[in-house]
């Protein structure tokens, strides 16, 4: 059995969206007990929140960003650019240990101290662009843990796997011109779903033309399609570029039976598609995985679709 971490802290149930928004603190609350319920927190190594120190949310985020989201969630308004992007008070606090806790992870599994890690984290993080926020995302989660990962251990080649139900486009917009990182992303065709990015003709620019990859699905298509894409194009292309360090944005909502997509993939695809990142971390990346929750907003199936989630991390 791996040292699998896990992430998770009480403080994130603080932030508040109010009634009715999908992104609530439910989510987590749903997830511990399903871990519980399943026997799987015994056979983790329990994790907690720090608070991310500035500067490495600064290597993402630009300063003037930073600090109208904080005035913002001190103002005591609900809302921050959009209303979907629904806060409290606690908000910029809560985000900054979202951010300190996955960097405390991610320098954990670099140390050696654990072989990989799911950071059961909100608010999300992939829809943040570098100076907006979108799809109840503020800060970048994954996209700084990258940052702080080649910052301080020095890697050259960052693999990024997102394969929430929608498109990343805040963390494809941060390195679409960076050849040190790979972003891949499966999800479902911008024609339908939130929020319009991705095509597959979206490569990167400048130096990271062909860094990026996009891969939408069109709705009603699920398991087979999933296989398919990671198959004959995931494999091939991470295999090539051997990244030394898989990041994966775990989000739960292209499940067939999450409200938030259209997409119909099972938990066996689910399966799948984390056994296929689990053989090219073991082979290129000294089977170093860092796994951050983003979406996935159906109460019934989150819990099931994360323990799954986690017993690939824990096989040896």
């Amino acid at each position: 059995m791996k040292k699998t971490g896990f992430l998770y802290d009480d403080r994130y149930l603080q932030h508040d969206t109010g009634p009715y928004h999908p992104e609530a603190p439910d989510r987590l609350s749903a997830i511990f007990s399903g871990l519980e319920r399943a026997g799987l927190l015994s056979k983790l190594i329990r994790l907690e929140a720090c608070m991310a120190e500035m500067k490495w949310i600064e290597a993402v985020h630009d300063k003037q960003y930073i600090e109208r989201f904080k005035s913002v969630c001190q103002s005591g308004t609900n809302s921050f650019e959009c209303e979907d992007n629904q806060l409290c008070y606690q908000t910029y606090d809560i985000a900054r240990l979202a951010v300190g806790g996955v960097l405390n992870a991610s320098r954990q599994v670099m140390d050696g101290v654990l072989d990989n890690v799911f950071c059961a984290v909100r608010p999300p993080g992939h829809h943040a662009e570098a100076d907006r926020s979108m799809g109840f995302c503020y800060f970048n989660n994954v996209a700084i843990a990258a940052r702080y990962i080649q910052s301080e251990w020095g890697i050259q080649r960052i693999g990024i796997m997102d394969f929430d139900v929608h498109h990343g486009n805040g963390t494809q917009s941060i390195f679409e011109s960076d050849p040190t990182v790979f972003y891949y992303s499966i999800h479902e065709h911008p024609s339908f779903a939130f929020p319009g990015t991705g095509r597959a003709f979206e490569k990167g620019s400048g130096d990271g033309v062909g860094f990026t990859r996009n891969y939408p699905v069109l709705p009603g298509q699920g398991d087979d399609e999933y296989i398919s894409i990671m198959d004959t194009d995931f494999t091939p292309l991470m295999d090539q570029y051997a990244p030394e360090v898989m990041l994966v944005s775990a989000g739960f909502d292209a499940h067939v039976d999450d409200d938030m997509s259209g997409i119909s993939l099972t938990t066996d695809g689910f399966t799948y598609v984390m056994e296929r990142i689990v053989d090219i971390a073991n082979k290129h990346s000294g089977g170093r995985i860092i796994s951050v929750l983003e979406g996935g907003y159906s109460l019934k199936r989150l819990p099931e679709l994360v323990n799954n989630h986690i017993e690939i991390l824990l096989r040896d």
